[in-house]
């Protein structure tokens, strides 16, 4: 019970995060790009020209309903990597990537509490947490999860983690490759997303099926 609830979590905080997303950007009344515009800026509370680390005019009209998206995503996150306990190994390797990736839940809580414009110091921080600390422990989730998790998912973690890692340094040493500034914080910043929402729903898969199959076993036994 409390791993499905964990895997329900984590499903509800990407997509709850990503319709907030749309819903924010289509607010705004100059485009927003997630090509030239980071993630951060949808969040701001004014509206101003803002010169670093491109320049660009941010103007969010929805930024509360934003940053309440950024706090119930990483709570969200949090609350899966404490109750999916069965699909991790025991060991230190195991907890150093939950407590790193549970990190990146922290992150983006304080990134919600502190918008870019307000509180840029404890935004920063939270953006670290996110995209340092929360790939970091992608990386180790390739190690740290149980053999009953399948092969694809586990190696996908590693590989994630470190484009993921690869893209932060790309974007902190303005090298974007024609994605874009933010869409190179993107790719720094989604790959947690992407693989808590797969293993989230293949979690919550494998629980149905296997109370299908047993529910059959009773029946055929005649229980």
């Amino acid at each position: 019970m409390k791993a499905r609830v964990g895997y329900s979590a984590w499903i509800a905080g990407v997509v709850q995060f990503f319709v907030i997303h749309g819903i924010t950007e289509s607010a705004w009344m100059r485009p927003y790009s997630w090509a030239r515009n980071n993630i951060s800026d949808l969040g701001n509370v004014h509206c101003a020209m803002q010169r670093e680390p491109e320049p660009r005019y941010i103007c969010s009209p929805e930024h509360d309903l934003m940053n309440v998206s950024f706090i119930a995503l990483g709570t969200l996150l949090v609350v899966g990597v404490a109750l999916t306990g069965p699909m991790w190994r025991r060991g230190a390797s195991a907890a150093m990537a939950r407590l790193l990736s549970a990190g990146a839940g922290l992150g983006f809580v304080l990134a919600g509490l502190a918008p870019a414009d307000v509180h840029e110091n404890q935004h920063v921080l939270g953006a670290l947490l996110i995209m340092g600390t929360g790939n970091i422990g992608l990386v180790l989730a390739g190690a740290g999860l149980s053999n009953a998790v399948p092969a694809l998912l586990r190696r996908a973690a590693g590989l994630l983690g470190i484009t993921a890692i690869t893209a932060l340094g790309l974007f902190s040493s303005h090298n974007y490759l024609g994605l874009g500034m933010g869409g190179m914080e993107r790719v720094a910043a989604f790959p947690i997303l992407m693989w808590t929402l797969a293993a989230g729903a293949l979690g919550l898969f494998r629980q149905a099926t296997s109370r299908t199959a047993s529910r059959r076993r009773r029946s055929s036994s005649g229980v």
